[in-house]
């Protein structure tokens, strides 16, 4: 009988020997990033509806080293060493916070199903500009050696309106020209052809503010605290609405998202100078996607004095995907209209997934490239 009960307690020892080392040989398979920390679900995610202007202004938990200032890093928490992923760079709007910038265009609820890591970073005066850039370097140097550029299959940069155009100005720069693989612009201008602006695109002055401390014209909301945003001065937009016009030399694919009640009755234009570079085919017909849910987030700062360009209530919509087709060397160049929205109501998650998959869909590869022709 003692016998027995030894063999016993010798077995199950051995078991939970073998489930011990199992699990910790499991965890090792995984690859974490340094000083990220990966949770599901993610840290700081609003819930469906009324995410709290605490949350939303929330600036990331993740320190970039060099400059101290923080963000957001989001990465499958099962990533395996060596996986191939896409990086995306997602900056928000002026006046915004990357919390925000997050739930607007909520690419963290696809990184699992997509391997995704995104990078949301925060402009201490909510405003993007060249003070920054080397701060955006930073974040990029740091996650491509993190992962290795072997296996970052693409890389992408997201911008949110003044997001956007920021967007438009650093891949032009020496640093991400060589890198990116392609660019969506949320609300943040179209290459090849700009629509017209709503009558009711520039939002109303936060209650309390200024004429003075409004956003400016193509920048982003305030926060849910309802602090007025900081002005984009009239030659700084202007400089930055120009260099739409002029097409960088560079390559990468490009996609274009707008609410249909942020431009004008003629609506985005149906031919693009960028489709052209790439001789591309005449734009398709408009795919349509239907979501039953809303988004996350919306101009909370003004809600009594919401304007249908600049934005409403979060709401379930449609959504229209015009491709233009047959490009050279597989680039995608899009056009996207949410339908009845305005600029600052955030991406409901089946018109996100389908940007997501847009955005999967075209050639990478530069990062691997670039390290290739550093080796040599």
């Amino acid at each position: 009988m003692k016998t027995s009960t030894a063999l016993r307690r010798v077995a199950l020892a051995a078991c939970a020997s073998v489930l011990f080392v199992s699990a910790t040989a499991l965890a090792q398979d995984f690859k974490k990033i340094e000083g990220a920390v990966c949770a599901t679900p993610p840290p700081l995610h609003c819930p469906d509806s009324e995410c709290s202007g605490a949350m939303v202004i929330n600036q990331g938990p993740v320190v970039e080293m060099k400059t101290r200032r923080t963000y957001f890093l989001d990465y499958p928490c099962d990533l395996k060493p060596g996986e191939k992923v896409t990086f995306i760079l997602s900056l928000h709007g002026g006046g915004s916070y990357g919390n925000w910038q997050r739930h607007y265009f909520p690419l963290l609820d696809y990184k699992d199903k997509y391997r995704l890591v995104i990078a949301t970073p925060n402009s201490p005066v909510r405003v993007w500009s060249d003070v920054d850039d080397q701060y955006l370097q930073n974040i990029v140097e740091f996650v491509v050696g993190q992962l290795g550029r072997e296996n970052i299959k693409a890389f992408w940069l997201a911008g949110h309106s003044q997001g956007g155009l920021t967007s438009n100005r650093i891949i032009r720069t020496d640093f991400f020209k060589s890198k990116v693989d392609g660019w969506l612009s949320l609300s943040g201008g179209r290459l090849g052809g700009n629509p017209g602006r709503s009558a009711t695109f520039a939002p109303t002055p936060a209650p309390g503010a200024t004429a003075a401390g409004t956003t400016a014209p193509g920048a982003a909301p305030a926060s849910s605290s309802g602090a007025a945003a900081p002005v984009l001065s009239p030659s700084t937009f202007a400089a930055a609405a120009a260099l739409l016009r002029e097409l960088p030399t560079l390559d990468f694919s490009f996609i274009y998202a707008t609410g249909q009640r942020e431009v004008d009755e003629k609506g985005v234009p149906d031919t693009s100078d960028w489709a052209k570079k790439y001789s591309c085919g005449a734009r398709g017909a408009a795919q349509e996607i239907v979501d039953s849910r809303a988004g996350y987030v919306y101009d909370s700062s003004r809600l009594n004095q919401l304007r249908p360009g600049w934005g409403l209530l979060p709401a379930p919509g449609k959504a229209q995907i015009f491709t233009f087709p047959s490009c050279k060397d597989g680039r995608v160049v899009a056009d996207v209209v949410r339908l009845d929205k305005g600029h600052t109501e955030g991406l409901e998650p089946k018109i996100t997934e389908e940007l997501v998959k847009l955005m999967l869909s075209a050639p990478g590869g530069k990062l691997q490239k670039e390290a290739l022709a550093t080796a040599r």
